[in-house]
């Protein structure tokens, strides 16, 4: 398969799993000093970075409920809308989770459970765009699990506390609420200081320096996703709206100047009516010098031959959103499989997904839809199995499979856990027991 661009990304590469040469090393030295200094650290680069040292990182009571006092009441309101479509299908998905118990031979039970995680992190961006729904999708999502314990940590804002993210992250049900940024305050929830409690797992987006310090962080905690640039891709045939294709992809160019937005179709007019409408519009976006960096270096039209040849090129490209804006939209049901995220027809776009319609938004990138999916409740669990065994008669069976099945693998000892229990209860014999 040898696609036709009707415009090809332009940027000396396409993004890619690593970082920028000078961010591991960054990344690594705040961490080896906080785990060395604790909160000490944590303020110095606090300072730093963010240019930013209050008295204390965790916000009280009473500042929380300042902040959520200086937030606009529409915009409270439309926290606890959001929120309640986020809750809603989170608490579908737990729902479909169910553990369960089987009889697989007479007395002998096996049984799986789903053991929600004690303690999580949720970073919630700020920067360029202070990123309110991700309070949603990580924090809710957590708490709807079962999870005990969730602190949350978001960056100030210009120097000040950032109203409206604390807010959305106390309405989700945060249990602490620190205004800390970056690597510093990954780091210090991973390790844990005097005043950052340690968490056992980490949620949340960031730029390439928090998501560095959840790769270097892996292992000692559980982290949600390796986070990349936000990606889109549109399939669309002859029946699509150009001028809605072009907002749509510009919309998800915006996040970053390496975002990339792609285009496959197989209409001709189609595609060259959306790059012209792309740059018309990018003449009066206001977000234009970001969007309009993503749209010229990693920004792509391809044309396929025909809608089965257009769904197999988005696998290729397996992207965190794929919007389908074609006649038969719900087609890439079945003819898709690597993806984040599908929005179907025209009724639906990727900004719904990112901001209001339920779904999380936390999503794999950089082609990681071959092997995950994104967040969701059972990120947050821990599915774990038991046995028991009831019958002797049983237990003296599988006694004598263990025995077989070790010694065959070279494991004397657990051969001599099987015959234990095949001499106690089906009285056979072994030279080793001796009594």
């Amino acid at each position: 398969m040898s696609p036709t661009y009707l415009k090809k990304a332009t940027g000396a590469a396409k993004p890619t799993n690593g970082s920028p040469a000078d961010v591991p090393s960054i990344v690594k030295e705040v961490i080896d000093s906080i785990r060395l200094e604790g909160d000490a650290a944590v303020r110095r680069y606090s300072e730093k970075f963010d240019r930013w040292s209050p008295g204390s990182f965790k916000l009280s009571k009473l500042e929380v409920e300042h902040a959520i006092s200086q937030v606009p009441a529409q915009t409270i309101e439309d926290i606890k809308t959001v929120q309640a479509n986020v809750r809603a299908f989170a608490v579908a998905q737990r729902e479909s989770l169910k553990d369960f118990e089987v009889e697989m031979t007479p007395g002998v039970f096996l049984g799986q459970k789903n053991n929600p995680i004690n303690s999580v992190g949720a970073y919630i961006p700020g920067g360029r765009y202070p990123l309110l729904a991700s309070a949603h999708m990580t924090i809710l999502t957590a708490k709807v699990a079962g999870v005990k314990h969730v602190i949350a940590c978001t960056p100030p804002a210009g120097g000040k506390i950032p109203n409206a993210t604390v807010a959305a992250m106390h309405l989700a049900g945060a249990d602490e609420i620190f205004v800390l940024g970056g690597v510093q305050a990954v780091a210090a929830m991973a390790v844990g200081t005097a005043t950052v409690p340690k968490v056992d797992f980490i949620a949340g987006p960031g730029n390439a320096f928090v998501a560095e310090a959840k790769r270097q962080l892996f292992g000692e905690i559980g982290i949600d996703l390796f986070a990349g640039p936000t990606e889109v891709l549109i399939v669309a045939d002859e029946t699509a709206d150009p001028f809605m294709i072009a907002t749509d992809l510009l919309s998800q160019a915006e996040h970053g100047p390496d975002s990339p937005a792609v285009l496959i179709t197989t209409s001709v007019e189609v595609g060259k009516r959306t790059i012209d409408l792309c740059d018309q519009l990018l003449e009066g976006l206001v977000t234009a010098p970001i969007a309009s960096v993503s749209w010229r270096d990693f920004g792509e039209v391809v044309l396929a031959e025909s809608l089965d040849e257009a769904y197999e090129i988005a696998d290729e490209y397996a992207y965190e959103h794929v919007q389908v804006l074609t006649e038969k939209p719900r087609e890439a049901l079945d003819k898709m499989q690597n993806y984040g995220a599908l929005f179907l027809g025209p009724m639906t776009c990727v900004s719904y997904g990112d901001k209001c319609i339920g779904t999380n938004h936390v999503l794999p990138t950089r082609g990681a839809s071959r092997y995950t999916g994104g967040l969701w409740v059972g990120k947050f669990l821990r599915t774990v199995t038991y046995q028991e065994v009831r019958s002797a008669e049983e237990s003296g069976k599988l006694g004598r499979l263990c025995g077989r099945a070790a010694r065959v693998e070279l494991f004397e000892g657990h051969a001599r856990s099987g015959d234990l229990r095949a001499s106690m209860y089906l009285k056979d014999q072994f030279d080793w027991i001796k009594r």
